[in-house]
């Protein structure tokens, strides 16, 4: 597995780590940072047949995407107490009996 790496794309500097959770079993993770960016990421899992062009090439394609993803107007819903209040049931009658005849 390769170890971790650091790469520029356009003006943005990469920094490639591969980490592993403290819990037992637990899989390694790629975890990414972004100059400018104060966040860190952890897209996918590491695998042994990883390369530094083929984790760049998926973690910029990520970045990318994540971007496209966050321009976008945020999508506004009904609080879920609120949903289904517009809808009234109609309570149905009961079948009225017809007379009996002799």
């Amino acid at each position: 597995m390769i170890k971790a790496f650091d790469f520029k794309d356009g003006d943005l500097t990469y920094t490639c780590t591969v980490e592993k959770r403290r819990t037992p079993g637990a899989e390694p993770w790629w975890w990414f940072g972004v100059s400018g960016d104060g966040h860190r990421y952890a897209p996918f899992q590491a695998a042994t047949t990883d390369t530094q062009d083929s984790v760049r090439h998926r973690i910029v394609t990520y970045y990318k995407e994540h971007l496209v993803r966050k321009a976008m107007p945020a999508v506004t819903r009904q609080h879920w107490a609120s949903r289904g209040k517009g809808v009234i049931a109609t309570p149905v009658a009961a079948p009225v009996a017809a007379p009996a005849t002799e």
